[in-house]
């Protein structure tokens, strides 16, 4: 395929550079052909991308994941929906970064180093290539998962793979540093910078997938501790201790050390994390994980030449790096700070067994993965002491550890962050113990602004972190829950809301229908998208918000749907209560552009003992499978659909259906629940965002 050859040109040129930026008189050489690297890489994508939309079911991963009848906007975000095409979606991404690097201010070993992970993300790519034949000839692919048919969905994945992307520029950095020069510190800056915009991109991505979790998933939460939601979480924690510890290195150089090992961990735990993600290890464990392949072995050779040649780099540097003392004594902000990242470290590190739990014991042959319980038990009290060392922190500058001038404003702030979850409902100790720190650390910070202690974007990027777990505490312990079943036009009184059900409603197109509700008199609806035969694919809750929170009701569909399935036999009558069917005959026509594709009409005689009608209902035959939807009869009073037909035709097989008003009517089961000032959290994950990305100015 044309786009291999791409891939494959696109890893000779980042091996060549990678070679030529090691040569002292190569660097020009080896710029050119970073540049034709990512050409190669680029037209590589631009071929994915055309077979997308050209609907080339000929190739695998176009059959897996696009079809003819996918809008537009969800074909490109087909490109990135598999592994195959998020592991190009990646090294396009790094691809292009490495022109602006060769164009700026990293030497020529780091710049090496960075082609080297290019070239490692290439044979990634190779090894699972999105450009591999389909085995059997398909006239229509799959189509996108409906769930993943989302706005949120369409730009959480290019989010995130920016973090990845560029998280091995620090990395870089660091190598390049220990390579050419191990006491120099000048790497630090753009470093600090990069790192900033990874966070700020890799937080996005994290909370863009929690939103969508939220507003889509139905199950009533954002964050499910999951493995694959971990493995993106343990990189950003990692994140962090790398930017601060390199805060404190530029005010000590005896902290370097530390510096370059967080930047080597970062890395290498966002390989590890896409290993467990991609090598099938989670299928049993994860929702959303993708299946298993021969790649695993690939991603995990990888992820241990990066580690491994990392420390092995720094342990033989280590020496060369500055000396002496990383703080003056436990009251300076150095050393706050520098408690902060281990507790950091710890956080990370309990998030990094438990997700790795599946790989640990599958090694003993007793696969065995921990719930949810353990992350929040095993994480508050270090989320609470972790709070306290920022606020710590922040109530002192640098260097001799002078404290700010004493303010009030923090434990006002510890207060009323202690009285909120009291006028919620909790009462458990630990979870009020948070909320108070975590107000109290984002005062602190404010503080510490006013007293030019703090840069704008820390203080936005610290008061978003001391929102959100405030948030997390009232939205998820204040949370209540509750199964209701729903009859139409029937109001019920759940938590103190009045929610009235009013039943369903159907788009002309059949693709759709909503359950309608309203909630102290404001109308929601339920989204559920629906196959071609009429059947739910996914389903959306319906959101009641306001300030002191929202209202959450997720439904499930009907218990009992009221349809039932009868075998027709040619010229034989058969009874349904007080209908009769009759089965008539078939008709069958081609399509001529398609000559695998077939409509089967059946003619079904039906009468109620007065009328006499006859209903055509059809399905489409593919070389993939049918579909079929359902026509009204005797006037809207039932509905048939046609789901089977023997290959003699002597038989068929039917669905009668009530009719969509009585459909429409039938009480319903759902999960209702309340999520107390939730709109917090993702003001606070936004700030954490917007603080990234203003701290990453250049000063």
């Amino acid at each position: 395929m044309t786009g291999d050859l791409f891939l494959g040109a696109g890893l000779a040129f980042s091996l060549g550079a990678a070679l030529l930026y090691a040569v002292p008189a190569g660097a020009a050489w080896a710029g050119r052909c970073t540049v034709l690297s990512a050409v190669g890489i680029i037209l590589a994508s631009a071929c994915l991308m055309g077979l997308i939309f050209g609907n080339h079911f000929e190739i695998a991963y176009v059959a897996s994941y696009s079809s003819k009848e996918l809008p537009a906007v969800y074909k490109f975000s087909a490109f990135w929906a598999g592994q195959q095409g998020s592991f190009l979606l990646w090294l396009l991404i790094h691809a292009v970064v490495g022109c602006i690097l060769a164009r700026g201010r990293m030497n020529s070993a780091g710049m090496s180093v960075y082609m080297l992970l290019q070239s490692l993300l290439a044979i990634l790519v190779l090894a699972k290539s999105p450009f591999f034949p389909q085995e059997i000839t398909v006239e229509n692919g799959i189509g996108l998962n409906p769930l993943l048919q989302d706005p949120w969905m369409a730009v959480h994945p290019p989010v995130i793979f920016l973090g990845y992307a560029m998280l091995a520029i620090p990395l870089a950095y660091s190598a390049g540093a220990l390579l050419k020069s191990p006491a120099a510190a000048d790497w630090l800056e753009p470093a600090r910078r990069w790192a900033l915009a990874a966070w700020g991109f890799l937080g996005a991505g994290i909370f863009i997938g929690g939103y969508w979790a939220y507003k889509v998933l139905g199950w009533g939460g954002y964050w499910g501790w999951d493995p694959v939601e971990n493995s993106s979480l343990v990189p950003w924690l990692m994140t962090a201790v790398f930017l601060h510890v390199l805060k404190v290195a530029r005010v000590r150089e005896s902290v370097l050390s530390m510096t370059h090992l967080a930047a080597i961990f970062t890395f290498s735990l966002v390989l590890y994390g896409t290993f467990l993600t991609r090598s099938g290890l989670l299928g049993d464990f994860s929702v959303h994980s993708f299946a298993g392949s021969s790649i695993g072995l690939t991603i995990a050779s990888v992820n241990a030449f990066v580690l491994i040649g990392g420390l092995l780099l720094l342990t033989v540097r280590v020496n060369r790096l500055p000396q002496g003392r990383m703080y003056d004594g436990f009251h300076s902000r150095e050393f706050l700070v520098l408690l902060g990242m281990l507790l950091t470290v710890f956080l990370a590190s309990i998030i990094f067994l438990g997700m790795s739990m599946p790989l640990f014991t599958q090694l003993l042959n007793h696969p065995a993965s921990v719930d949810s319980s353990f992350y929040v038990r095993a994480t508050m009290p270090l989320a609470i002491c972790l709070m306290l060392a920022m606020t710590a922190a922040c109530l002192r500058f640098y260097g001799e550890g002078r404290p700010l001038p004493k303010s009030w404003f923090p434990f006002g702030a510890l207060l009323i962050g202690c009285a909120a979850p009291l006028a919620v409902g909790i009462r458990e100790i630990l979870p009020i113990l948070l909320s108070g720190v975590s107000l109290m650390g984002a005062a602190a910070s404010v503080q510490s602004w006013k007293k030019h202690a703090l840069s704008v974007g820390g203080l936005i990027a610290h008061i978003g972190v001391g929102i959100s777990l405030f948030a997390m505490v009232l939205a998820g312990n204040g949370s209540l829950s509750v199964t209701q079943t729903l009859r139409p036009e029937e109001a019920c009184t759940v938590f103190g809301h009045e929610i009235v059900y009013h039943g369903q409603e159907f788009l002309e197109d059949g693709s759709a229908k909503y359950y309608v509700y309203s909630v102290d008199g404001h109308e929601v609806k339920a989204l559920t998208k629906l196959r071609g035969n009429g059947t739910d694919a996914a389903r959306e809750p319906a959101i009641d918000k306001g300030f002191s929170g929202d209202v959450y009701i997720a439904p499930s569909p009907p218990e009992d749907y009221g349809i039932a399935e009868m075998t027709l036999k040619k010229k034989g009558v058969s009874m349904d209560g007080d209908l009769a069917y009759r089965y008539d005959g078939i008709e069958m026509e081609h399509d001529r552009e398609n000559p695998a594709h077939m409509t089967v009409t059946a003619q079904i005689s039906v009468t109620d003992g007065e009328t006499v009608e006859t209903a055509m209902p059809s399905i489409q035959m593919t070389a993939s499978g049918g579909t079929s939807a359902p026509v009204p009869i005797l006037n809207g009073k039932k509905r048939i659909r046609l789901t089977g037909i023997t290959d003699d035709q002597s038989r068929v097989r039917i669905e009668i259906l009530p009719s969509e008003e009585a459909f429409s009517q039938l009480p319903i089961t759902a999960a209702i629940s309340t999520k107390p000032y939730i709109w917090l959290l993702w003001l606070g994950c936004a700030l954490v965002t917007v603080g990234c990305f203003s701290a990453a100015k250049p000063r």
